[in-house]
C-alpha cells in the first residue's frame, strides 16, 4: 500500500516574529507516519538562524571595538604631537642668536643649523615651522603654537619678498635646505612696507614699516595631511 506524503509550510503570525526570521523558514516535507521527525526538523530550523544571528552580533561587537580603539589612538596622538610642537616654540624663543649676514637687499641672515644636504625647490610646497617677532623682540605669530607647520611655496611671490630670498636664496643668500633653521632680520621694504598688515575688524598685527625677525625652521616637502 502506498504511503502518501504531503507538502506544507507552517508561516507564524508576523506580529510575534522579526521579518527576517519569517525570511529564514524552509518548507518542510511532513508524512503521517514521521509526525515527529517532522517538528524536530522544524525546531531546528528555527533555531538555525539565532544562533547564526548570535555569532553575528559577536562579530559585530568585536568589530565595532576595535574601530573605537583606532579612533581612539589617531585622536588621542593629535594633542600630544601638539604640544610637542608648543614646548619647541618657547626652545626657538631661548636660541642663542647668531651673528647675522648682511646682503644688498637689506636682509640679515644666519644658520642656527643647515640641514640635510637637499635645498628648497622653487615653486613647490614646503611646510615651514617659524617664529615671528618685532625688532624688540615682542612675538606676535608662531606656527608652533598653533601645533602645525605653515604650508608655503617659496619663489612664486605668494609670501614677502624677505620670505622668498631668506628661505629659497638668492642676491648673496644660500637657499634653505631641508631640516635646516635660519634665522632672519627683514627690514620694513622687504616686508610689508609702509602699511599695516594682519588686520582684522580694524585693528592690525603687524604695524606700518615694522622690522620682523623670524626663526624658521623647514620640515619638509608637503604630503597632504599627515602628523607633524
Amino acid at each position: 500500500m502506498a504511503v502518501s506524503t504531503t507538502l506544507s509550510v507552517s508561516l507564524p503570525n508576523p506580529q510575534f516574529f522579526p521579518k527576517h526570521s519569517i525570511n529564514n523558514l524552509r518548507p518542510t516535507l511532513r508524512s503521517p507516519c514521521a509526525c515527529s521527525c517532522s517538528s524536530r526538523a522544524v525546531v531546528d530550523n528555527a533555531k538555525r538562524p539565532s544562533k547564526s544571528r548570535s555569532v553575528a552580533s559577536v562579530k559585530k561587537r568585536l568589530f565595532d571595538v576595535g574601530i573605537g580603539i583606532l579612533a581612539a589612538s589617531v585622536f588621542a596622538l593629535s594633542p600630544i604631537e601638539a604640544d610637542a610642537t608648543r614646548i619647541e616654540y618657547y626652545a626657538t624663543v631661548e636660541e642663542p642668536s647668531c651673528e647675522l649676514n648682511y646682503v644688498r637687499s637689506g636682509l640679515g641672515f644666519c644658520d642656527i643649523e643647515v640641514g640635510f644636504g637637499e635645498e628648497v625647490p622653487r615653486g613647490e610646497l614646503i611646510d615651514v615651522h617659524y617664529t615671528a617677532r618685532f625688532a624688540d623682540g615682542t612675538v606676535f605669530d608662531s606656527s608652533y603654537k598653533r601645533g602645525r607647520p605653515l604650508t608655503m611655496r617659496i619663489g612664486m611671490g605668494k609670501v614677502t619678498r624677505g620670505l622668498d630670498q631668506g628661505i629659497g636664496g638668492g642676491e648673496g643668500v644660500p637657499p634653505m635646505e631641508i631640516g635646516g633653521k635660519r634665522k632672519l632680520r627683514i627690514p620694513p621694504e622687504l616686508a610689508y612696507g609702509p602699511e599695516p598688515a594682519g588686520c582684522f575688524s580694524g585693528e592690525c598685527n603687524i604695524p606700518g614699516n615694522a622690522t620682523l625677525l623670524y626663526d624658521i625652521k623647514v620640515v619638509g616637502m608637503y604630503s597632504g595631511y599627515r602628523k607633524q
